[in-house]
């Protein structure tokens, strides 16, 4: 396949629109000043941010509210507590109130578990007692790293655990300024052969910059597998495909794998109807022609894709276009968790209906999985035995390298919809007990106790 673009008039400029734009984009698709007002208000807490591909092409503006892809851009009423609504409303109306609305804005992201999964206090690594900007260890054979000029995306999903990095305090952002540190840490790590450049999103930077960061990965023998976290191929496509650096960008792939190493581009898909525009899928074709792997990922969002059908769609849709359906997440609690959480008894049935239906080819998803303190948490079912229901959860990956691929029982609960709302049983072995309960636990008695206890602390599972 030619790597060279066929069709100019396809090209377009990037644009974002945020907040300031809200009234033109309001004016342009109609919509109501109420919406509209949610918007603001919410947008002064959680990240705002869409681009005319977004707006245009995969938005149904006969459907707002309920869309499931406005859902997925546009911050929605219920992200956040009446109160807060009506607070922030007040204070921004109050000419004398930008103090306090500062104040407030705070409180409120800080109450939103910013950093889910214990990323700042258990995944930062340190060298010679300092932490190392921009970077997370949490599995032995991954190192995630996050250039600081890739912490923004093409447009932010309302669902993001990493909305924390999009909100302009320096305090909540993981960053790097340059891969240094990066390489310096894995040529003291050998076994870390698994680099994840994330963010935000590496593919807003221009090819220039991405060279600058991929490039010196590539005077490590250690590392074997490069993965690009990316939402462009969903919210952007052009990136690949009429951007006036899109060849260059695949040029880049093409010499990392050429070196011999496994180049993953891992495209968060959220909803089918990414998939269906005639640029996405070129989009998938060009990266593919390059070598490069293509690897799909997205979590279980109610309003946006809390059906079977939509799941089973979407991974047809993957596999269709060369991609390799991957993970189905559970939705972190982060964020307005509350407003997209799906019960992992439901999750469970969503994944089991959907999967059923596959052919074989596409069934190398797994889910739902939550990405927890301890590691990657399974729902692989719900079994029943003499003393009642229990949810079968397995370990697919985790911190201590010996708890991966074992299975362990938690007692059904048809409301829990994270780790921390499971009790486990008592048949389940001292060490996974001790990784799911995490450092505030320590004796064990506790374990199979209260909710809490079993869990661990709420604000890292």
């Amino acid at each position: 396949m030619s790597l060279l673009a066929t069709d100019p008039a396809e090209a377009a400029r990037f644009r974002a629109y945020g907040p300031r734009q809200l009234d033109e984009i309001a004016e342009r698709h109609g919509l109501p000043a109420d919406i509209r007002e949610t918007v603001r208000l919410v947008s002064m807490v959680l990240p705002f941010r869409v681009n005319e591909y977004v707006l245009s092409q995969l938005i149904d503006w006969d459907r707002i509210p309920d869309d499931p892809m406005f859902q997925l851009v546009f911050p929605q009423k219920g992200m956040l507590s009446e109160r807060n609504e009506r607070e922030l409303a007040a204070l921004s109306a109050d000419p004398a109130g930008k103090v306090a609305l500062r104040a407030l804005v705070q409180q409120i992201r800080g109450g939103l578990n910013p950093h889910p999964s214990g990323q700042k206090e258990l995944n930062v690594p340190t060298r010679d007692g300092a932490e190392l900007p921009g970077l997370q260890h949490k599995y032995r054979e991954t190192v995630l790293y996050f250039p600081s000029q890739g912490q923004t995306c093409h447009a932010y999903c309302t669902y993001c655990f990493r909305w924390a990095q999009f909100v302009g305090d320096s305090e909540l952002r993981f960053a790097a300024p340059d891969p240094r540190g990066l390489i310096s840490y894995l040529e003291a790590h050998p076994d870390a052969g698994d680099v994840l450049v994330t963010g935000g999103d590496p593919m807003v930077m221009s090819t220039a910059r991405l060279r600058t960061h991929l490039e010196p990965l590539l005077s490590l023998e250690s590392v074997r597998t490069i993965r690009i976290g990316t939402k462009s191929v969903a919210y952007w496509p052009q990136r690949y495909v009429t951007d006036p650096d899109a060849d260059d960008a695949l040029r880049l792939f093409e010499k990392v794998v050429a070196t011999g190493r496994n180049l993953a581009v891992m495209a968060h898909f959220s909803h089918p109807r990414e998939l269906e525009t005639d640029l996405a899928r070129r989009a998938i074709a060009r990266i593919r022609s390059t070598g490069a792997l293509v690897y799909c990922q997205a979590p279980l969002i109610a309003r946006v894709n809390d059906d079977p059908a939509v799941w089973a769609r979407m991974w047809r849709a993957e596999l269709a276009a060369g991609a390799v359906p991957y993970y189905m997440f559970v939705e972190r609690d982060t964020g307005p968790h509350d407003y997209f959480r799906v019960p992992l008894a439901r999750a469970a049935e969503i994944y089991r209906d959907a999967y059923a239906t596959l052919p074989g080819l596409a069934r190398t998803v797994r889910g739902p999985v939550m990405s927890a303190t301890p590691g990657k948490v399974a729902v692989d079912g719900v079994v029943e035995r003499a003393e009642g229901l229990f949810f079968q959860l397995r370990m697919v990956q985790a911190r201590d390298p010996k708890l991966v691929g074992r299975p362990f029982l938690a007692h059904y609960d048809a409301d829990a919809a994270w780790l921390d709302g499971l009790r486990l049983d008592h048949s389940v072995p001292a060490d996974i007990a001790r990784a799911i309960a995490g450092p505030a636990w320590s004796r064990e008695p506790e374990l199979f106790g209260s909710r809490t206890a079993a869990a661990g602390v709420g604000s890292q599972a």
